[in-house]
């Protein structure tokens, strides 16, 4: 299918709901389920790359997760350990293309894990990077909210629209264009409030293990189908 380049979403973000549920569905423990969803952020990256899509934005993990079984949240510790490590190691081109940043409170993390995130940024960054990963790795909109504005606090900065967006952990990113979530949930969950002020939304039915490049091409034709007016 065809896209015109100036209606194309330059910044994409994604809330990749329903491993669980897709679990259940097909029988299978949710850690295989966890681990397919891992991977199928990597699908989403090449089909942004395939369409000239240069920001992709996933949330990886919540605050909110951190309330689940003890179990559940190291095993998924565990196969982000073990996917950070298989980044890290790889030596294809991603890396001489590809910047991956991470985003939350990444304090709640083993230290190990912090270090690779540490790693795997400094890895992908300086030169010419096309493309963008963000992660967000114990994140929460209402948490990025209270730590922008105690920070603003400490620091004796006047609490602000400007200083705000300058304080938060995606001080440098662009809004993004596009918000897409998947399992049929119609809601943001807290995910990035302040910046998806002007972002248009897409919810598609399929659970995340489930989402196709057919349901992604879907979500950007909808996107042009869109007037915005950011407000005017």
């Amino acid at each position: 299918m065809i896209f015109l380049l100036d209606v194309l979403p330059h910044h994409i973000a994604i809330i990749p709901d329903g491993n669980r549920r897709w679990a259940k569905k097909k029988g299978m423990d949710y850690k295989q389920a966890y681990a397919i969803g891992i991977k199928h952020i990597g699908d989403v990256l090449k089909w942004c790359k395939e369409l000239g899509i240069p920001m992709l934005t996933m949330w990886g993990f919540s605050t909110d997760n951190l309330k689940r079984d003890k179990h559940e949240v190291a095993v998924l510790f565990d196969l982000f350990r073990k996917n950070l490590k298989e980044a890290i190691d790889s030596d294809d081109r991603n890396k001489r293309e590809l910047c991956v940043r991470f985003f939350g409170r990444i304090n709640v993390f083993p230290r190990i894990i912090q270090e690779m995130m540490k790693k795997a940024e400094e890895i992908t960054a300086g030169g010419e990077r096309k493309y963008q990963l963000n992660l967000m790795l114990g994140y929460g909109g209402r948490e990025e909210l209270v730590d922008a504005v105690n920070k603003m606090v400490r620091d004796g900065r006047q609490v602000d629209e400007k200083t705000i967006g300058e304080t938060l952990y995606t001080k440098n990113l662009p809004d993004p264009d596009l918000i897409i979530r998947t399992s049929g949930e119609q809601r943001l969950s807290g995910f990035m409030p302040w910046q998806a002020c002007y972002s248009e939304l897409y919810f598609s039915k399929k659970l995340w293990p489930d989402f196709s490049k057919r349901d992604f091409v879907a979500s950007l034709h909808d996107y042009a189908r869109r007037k915005r007016r950011f407000g005017k």
